[in-house]
């Protein structure tokens, strides 16, 4: 396992790069590519992000301009932010096994890279990041941008239970830059489409409780998104609804991503441990937030299964 000063020994040998970002990609992998992305082009080398098709308007700005052109061919690829190979978009998997250095924050990383770095103690794989660059150049308001963004949307905002002292002195850090830091926290805490309030309040009429409601499962089946007219804009990181429903410590959010394929969000409290729950349905994450997908399953079969993970794990849990 490579320490921050290795990481930045390497990445001074490298050239010709290409960054990926997992496949649904919010604002950490995002901030996380732009942000070493820029870092490198600071020392002279060419470096460019993969295209990713799951790509939102929300973080479009901060990605689109270090895409590759068509074409491209890389020496060097890095990833940023994606704790399995899993997690590559469509268009990267041909990467598979040949990634040179993998950048993670993830206790449940596969360390499948060449060379690996991962900080699971960290909010953010922002942090990491920011680390590194540092390392390798000044960290320019260009750089403090998106670094910002993967830090504040990993953490809710700062309100998570991972956010530590650390986590603060580096966004202080990101802000003396000079960066719009109010804009980004407009755009990503305080604002929503029309179409995301009504999908809201359809996951909430919707929501089912177990263990003396202190489970809640929120669901958004195809069916519901086609209502709406929603986009994948509308429905960003809709698994911070339930968390902050009262009482509820054990908050799943169950998307159907296509005909019987169920992605969870999982965010818990110090009673259910999300990682364990999701390792034993096929994924992982954090203690306190993790993700899982069941594939040729139904809705109700989806959560049947999800609960009875929980029930594994938590001894008081009454369905």
């Amino acid at each position: 396992m490579l320490t921050v000063q290795e990481t930045a020994e390497l990445l001074r040998t490298f050239d010709n790069v290409l960054i990926l970002t997992h496949v649904r990609p919010d604002g950490d992998t995002v901030g996380c590519a732009a942000a070493l992305c820029a870092g490198l082009r600071a020392l002279g080398k060419t470096a460019y992000l993969l295209p990713n098709p799951g790509l939102t308007e929300t973080t479009a700005s901060y990605f689109l301009p270090y895409v590759a052109p068509e074409g491209f061919s890389a020496d060097k690829i890095i990833s940023t932010d994606i704790a399995t190979p899993g997690l590559f978009p469509e268009n990267a998997k041909v990467y598979e096994g040949k990634i040179d250095l993998a950048i993670d924050h993830h206790p449940s990383f596969e360390h499948f890279g060449k060379a690996n770095i991962v900080r699971p103690e960290a909010a953010a794989c922002g942090e990491l990041i920011y680390d590194i660059v540092k390392e390798l150049c000044p960290i320019t308001a260009e750089i403090a941008l998106p670094l910002y963004v993967a830090i504040s949307t990993d953490t809710g905002g700062f309100i998570y239970s991972n956010v530590t002292a650390n986590t603060h002195r580096v966004a202080a850090e990101l802000m003396s830059t000079g960066i719009d830091y109010r804009a980004v926290n407009k755009l990503h805490f305080q604002t929503k489409s029309r179409v995301r309030m009504q999908l809201e309040a359809a996951m909430l009429s919707d929501a089912a409780f177990y263990d003396s409601n202190r489970t809640a499962i929120l669901s958004v089946p195809i069916s519901l998104m086609e209502r709406f007219h929603a986009t994948e804009q509308d429905a960003e990181d809709l698994s911070a609804l339930a968390p902050q429903i009262q009482g509820v410590d054990c908050a799943v959010t169950m998307r159907e991503l296509r005909p019987n394929v169920w992605k969870f969000s999982v965010r818990t409290g110090e009673r259910v441990n999300a990682t364990e729950v999701c390792r034993l349905l096929g994924g992982g994450g954090h203690a306190r937030a993790a993700g899982a997908t069941l594939e040729c399953v139904s809705q109700a079969e989806a959560a049947e299964q999800m609960l009875s993970a929980i029930a594994q794990l938590v001894p008081d849990f009454k369905k």
